[in-house]
């Protein structure tokens, strides 16, 4: 008799379970719409659009490499496999044309698509969740005007159990948390416009936060610095650490044009989203400078009047041969009194955020993958030397590098690293 009960009580809460299980993973589909004309929506209300659609870098995710704006296929790597960036464009088969409003709404605050389904976290909806009405508003009217493009993503490919989508709603528990973000009246409106953008519509702390083994941003390490596509996105509450402590006027700078005098240039992920913030208004890049800002651990130190040269270190062989490397190509727009730098307002490195970094990692991308040209802007272009130095030339000039321009202790062999981003960077 008693076995008899056990096995009834089990048998209950398992039936109970499947059915917490079952509500939490449920979602309904919200019915399909006929895609709104284009006329359909104000005009003011789609020109905030491309301001909120910048601030979100959504054209820098949801565009391939040679694709249309919007039209996705963008491969998104993860420690679970590769995620492919879905069609936001207004195409009602392959995109968002027969979405409404409402559908729109739900998939940026709470991650599930229009036919129900749930959408995997590399959308960054856990950030979306606190844009505005106005701001969702605003997106939906600027997207839905665009040019329909018919084109179907990739399948994902992602390892078993977490292909099986149903399971992100638990994951949506634990790190989930909808809902407006309250002001902080004491800081003042500057500063609150800052915090919705960072931690709400920018989204900065998906990339500049470290992850945990579910992918869920660590807690308490918000902006402790992160990895994206093999490259190191630094801590962003750091920024008093640098060489030079960085300036609100330089950070500033940095977002809308993708150089500051005493920092160096972007590249990798950050270069699009510099792009983009360049299109924006300044007051809303100054907002996210005064929220970043004051996100720093400690005081701003006194910045000392002098940097670290090379007349007091005694190169070793690796340093000698990165010289050599270093005066071939790399001298002419970084030496001292190169022309680069007496008139282009190209940064010493002995201020380079890369150069000076706990690891060589950035460095390493920078020297691989240079930074592409971009029409006229000539400022942040770099040449890519993957195809020119093998993996221990690439070492010597980091090691080089180092040791002249930063007061930082030398990197240790950074040739394995090398050989390790060159494989990354020819799978994506």
């Amino acid at each position: 008799m008693n076995r008899k009960r056990i096995a009834l009580a089990v048998g209950a809460l398992a039936v109970v379970g499947l059915a917490v299980a079952g509500a939490i993973m449920y979602e309904p589909a919200i019915a399909p719409i006929t895609p709104p004309s284009p006329d359909s929506f104000d005009a003011q209300l789609k020109q905030e659009g491309v301001r909120v659609v910048a601030l979100g870098d959504c054209v820098v995710c949801h565009t391939a490499k040679n694709g249309k704006p919007f039209a996705g296929g963008l491969p998104l790597a993860t420690p679970f496999g590769t995620i492919y960036a879905t069609n936001i464009t207004p195409d009602p088969q392959t995109g968002i044309g027969n979405w409404s409003e409402a559908a729109f709404a739900r998939a940026l605050r709470h991650g599930i698509a229009r036919d129900g389904h749930q959408l995997y976290p590399a959308f960054p909806y856990v950030h979306f969740t606190h844009m505005t009405d106005h701001d969702v508003s605003a997106a939906y009217a600027y997207l839905m005007s665009r040019e329909p493009v018919q084109a179907t993503a990739p399948a994902n490919a992602l390892i078993f159990p977490l292909n099986f989508r149903p399971l992100v709603a638990f994951w949506n528990v634990l790190f989930l948390h909808p809902g407006p973000l309250q002001p902080d009246p004491e800081p003042g409106a500057q500063w609150n416009r800052g915090k919705l953008l960072v931690d709400g519509l920018g989204h900065c702390a998906s990339c500049h936060s470290p992850l945990n083994a579910i992918g869920g941003e660590k807690s308490g390490q918000a902006f402790d610095g992160g990895i994206v596509d093999g490259w190191e996105a630094p801590p962003l509450n750091a920024l008093y650490g640098a060489s030079r402590p960085w300036t609100r006027e330089q950070l500033v700078t940095y977002l809308r044009t993708g150089r500051a005098s005493e920092h160096g240039a972007a590249a990798g992920p950050m270069l699009p989203v510099t792009r983009d913030l360049a299109t924006v208004p300044q007051s809303d890049v100054e907002a996210i400078a005064r929220y970043i800002l004051s996100l720093q651990k400690g005081e701003p130190p006194h910045p000392s009047p002098t940097v670290a040269t090379s007349t007091s270190h005694e190169a070793i062989p690796a340093e000698q041969r990165g010289a050599v490397l270093f005066a071939a190509s790399c001298a002419q727009c970084h030496g001292n009194g190169s022309p680069m730098q007496t008139i282009g307002e190209r940064p010493t490195l002995a201020f380079s955020t890369a150069v000076n970094a706990d690891t060589p990692r950035n460095a390493i991308q920078m020297i691989l993958n240079g930074i592409n040209w971009h029409g006229e802007d000539a400022m942040n272009y770099m040449p890519a030397f993957s195809g020119v130095y093998d993996d221990r030339q690439v070492a010597d000039l980091l090691a080089y590098v180092r040791a002249t321009w930063s007061a930082k202790p030398a990197w240790p062999d950074a040739t394995p690293l090398v050989a390790k981003l060159k494989k990354e960077d020819s799978a994506r």
